[in-house]
């Protein structure tokens, strides 16, 4: 007993000490990657990884059944990259490598006054397709699976729309919104900017070049903010759990990295995606350019959070009205808007509906025998919505 004692003091000793004083309870992780293509806002990596074993649950490792087609995965706007590899088994870009998938990731590196005059534009005409011919290049041509979570999702429908053209196989959106009237946290916004014209936040955003990182994480915590107000308690109940620990670890760190909007890119959104609400009448007016999500033609999968306040699941259910064009696969699960691309319950959840969903759209001889992989999950949250 004394020295089961001794152990715990030991522990909860060692782990405050690490948070309070010390680089943390577990160092960063970073899923081994290497850089294909290097330019401001158009960083092209590509992960690696252990090979799968053959006993994976997931997709067989196996030549015979490896995938061919790689998968890119896009990140939003005002959120780090690593959002698809935060930490050692809550890591979507290790999950993938794992599963014997060619993953890619474009990353938009860091957004300053420099870079007000980007809009959106820049990710639906260069920097998404981008990405997505030199991913294909270098897999040969083959066409792309594009993976996106938050905004990142919503451009990415934008830019198979807009480029009908693009080597894209399937799109996953996970907590992407495309109803922003079904976003109550952004209704009293909403009703001013009807009003005003978005003049005062127009402003604002113009005269600083766009919404710093400070004040991005300043609204990322507080649609989180029971989390930020629990944290002493959390870390009082936990100084014993390590892991749960380096988990609360890697969101901060997440949190403490999120970089700014360009100016030109947050009026449009602004403008035409919370206050005009385009996207839940299907079409993106960006001046005289109309972009229609009726033409996007490869497969979707959506995953919504039912318990996600940035995106709630009604706003990202309204793709299935708009997304009339292909057969669009919506799924829910529980959890926060980081929660369901990356939480905990992620890879029992969306990632399970990923995987399926991916593999669903590989040749059936690439399919291993006796493979449930592309079969609906028994899980009432589950719907197809086919148009």
């Amino acid at each position: 007993m004394l020295q089961l004692l001794t152990t715990h003091a030991t522990t909860a000793a060692r782990n405050a000490l690490a948070l309070a004083f010390g680089d943390g309870v577990e160092p960063p992780h970073a899923t081994p990657s290497t850089v294909l293509h290097d330019e401001p806002h158009q960083v092209l990596r590509r992960f690696s990884g252990p090979t799968p074993s053959a006993a994976s649950s997931t997709t067989a490792a196996s030549d015979a059944t490896s995938p061919t087609s790689p998968v890119l995965l896009v990140p939003p706007l005002a959120a780090p990259a690593n959002c698809f590899d935060l930490r050692k088994g809550q890591s979507l870009a290790e999950f993938l490598v794992e599963t014997g998938r060619r993953t890619y990731l474009v990353d938009y590196g860091e957004i300053g006054f420099a870079d007000r005059r980007m809009g959106m534009e820049d990710w639906i005409d260069e920097i998404i397709p981008n990405a997505i011919r030199r991913a294909s290049a270098a897999e040969n041509g083959a066409a792309v699976d594009v993976v996106a979570w938050s905004i990142g999702g919503t451009l990415s429908l934008l830019t198979a729309a807009a480029h009908q053209e693009l080597p894209i196989r399937s799109i996953t959106a996970v907590g992407s919104p495309i109803d922003y009237s079904k976003l109550p946290m952004l209704q009293p916004w909403r009703r001013v900017g009807k009003l005003t014209g978005g003049e005062p936040v127009t402003s604002v955003y113009r005269l600083a070049g766009g919404i710093p990182g400070a004040l991005v994480r300043t609204g990322f915590s507080v649609t989180a903010l029971d989390r930020t107000l629990t944290k002493p308690a959390f870390i009082a109940r936990n100084l014993l759990d390590t892991d749960a620990l380096g988990k609360m670890q890697a969101v901060d760190r997440f949190m403490s990295a999120m970089p700014a909007y360009p100016g030109r890119f947050y009026g449009q959104v602004n403008g035409r995606l919370i206050i005009h609400n385009d996207l839940a009448r299907g079409t993106l007016k960006l001046g005289a350019r109309r972009i229609h999500l009726a033409d996007v033609t490869v497969p979707v999968l959506l995953v919504a959070g039912t318990t996600d306040v940035i995106t709630t699941e009604a706003a990202a259910r309204a793709g299935t009205s708009v997304l009339t064009g292909t057969s669009v696969r919506f799924t829910t699960t529980r959890g926060s808007h980081l929660g369901i691309l990356t939480g905990p319950d992620a890879r029992e959840t969306t990632w399970r509906y990923l995987d399926e969903f991916l593999t669903a759209q590989d040749p059936p001889a690439r399919q291993a025998p006796g493979s449930t992989h592309g079969a609906t999950a028994p899980d009432s949250s589950t719907r197809v919505a086919a148009r």
